[in-house]
């Protein structure tokens, strides 16, 4: 009996594991030659993966010609690069067009993470551990 219900909790734990789960992603739609994106590139860029932001939603870099990836809708549009898209489940949730700068790029990353999501992470990164 006992043996029994191991091995049906057993089978519900790898059940469990095996269900898909709804991630996070951040795409940034961005073109050869966008001063934006370089910036973006030189100064968030190196350190994104290492944030809690980039943990929740990793980044994925896609060619503003290519438009949406396979498997992602986009709500409208995209217009200027870089522009940053929030997906989950393959649909847009949220979006930041341009690039605002460091602190502004932190700031409403965070805001549209926490209003869209279940994130909820520190804020900007200590860029010295970083």
């Amino acid at each position: 009996m006992l043996k029994r219900a191991a091995l049906r909790l057993t089978a519900f734990f790898w059940i469990g594991l095996a269900a898909p789960l709804a991630a996070a992603e951040l795409i940034m739609v961005e073109q050869p030659g966008c001063g934006y994106c370089e910036t973006w590139h030189r100064l968030i860029g190196p350190i994104y993966s290492k944030t809690e932001e980039g943990a929740f939603a990793p980044l994925r870099q896609v060619h503003f010609k290519d438009g949406a990836p396979d498997g992602v809708s986009f709500a409208r549009k995209v217009l200027y690069t870089p522009t940053f898209i929030l997906v989950e489940d393959g649909a847009e949730i949220g979006r930041i067009e341009g690039y605002p700068g460091e602190d502004f790029f932190w700031g409403l990353l965070k805001m549209m993470l926490e209003e869209k999501t279940d994130f909820t992470g520190a804020g900007k990164p200590d860029q010295k551990n970083g």
